[in-house]
């Protein structure tokens, strides 16, 4: 296993002019990446798997469409980096896909406290997940927001469980308005077992 990058630096950062001129082939480059790093859980739930790189591109992305130079950099690391793992576990951002509005947002009201109830099921035991803490993601009415960002904490013998080839991963939540799962590719299971690389 290689060494996963844990946080994104000021020194990481490129110059708006050099972001820009490989700016379309590096979006085909994470394209390809999040591939890789994504499932359907459910009718309209897709969960994204946080990466450095995932991260260091989301990061240069506002840079480029925000146009705020340097003054912006400290604060997009800010709101970025806690989303990279950190080694020990795995970091889903969580969205939640409905095109209908009016379905949609009946749907979000039905929906609070989600992001308490997402899980990974990992060879039979369970790693509950742990809703970053930056924000309410549910609001006072119940209403949930269309985008969650889920921590997955895991201790040395899971993580040895998760990385074994063949290993049954599953993905799911434990709502009663949405109890939804989904059996984790091999090969997304194989790319994510990186997060976990010493």
């Amino acid at each position: 296993m290689t060494t996963a990058k844990r946080e994104i630096t000021a020194g990481d950062i490129l110059p708006a002019a050099e972001y820009a001129a490989i700016r379309r082939e590096h979006r085909r480059h994470v394209a390809a990446i999040k591939r890789l790093r994504r499932i359907a859980v459910g009718p309209f739930t897709t969960w994204h798997f946080e990466s450095y790189e995932t991260m260091w591109h989301q990061v240069h992305e506002m840079l480029f469409i925000e146009k705020g130079g340097a003054e912006q950099v400290p604060d997009e690391i800010a709101a970025y980096n806690p989303l990279i793992p950190k080694g020990s576990e795995l970091v889903a951002t969580i969205m939640i896909e409905i095109d209908d509005p009016i379905r949609r947002a009946r749907s979000l009201a039905r929906l609070g406290g989600i992001e308490r109830m997402a899980f990974l099921r990992v060879a039979g035991e369970t790693v509950t997940g742990v809703p970053e803490d930056d924000q309410d993601r549910t609001n006072e009415q119940g209403k949930a927001s269309a985008v969650q960002f889920i921590h997955f904490p895991f201790t040395p013998a899971q993580i040895a469980k998760f990385a074994a080839p063949g290993t049954e991963v599953m993905a799911g939540f434990g709502h009663p308005e949405y109890g939804h799962i989904a059996v984790m590719p091999e090969a997304i299971r194989a790319a994510l077992s990186q997060d976990f690389a010493a």
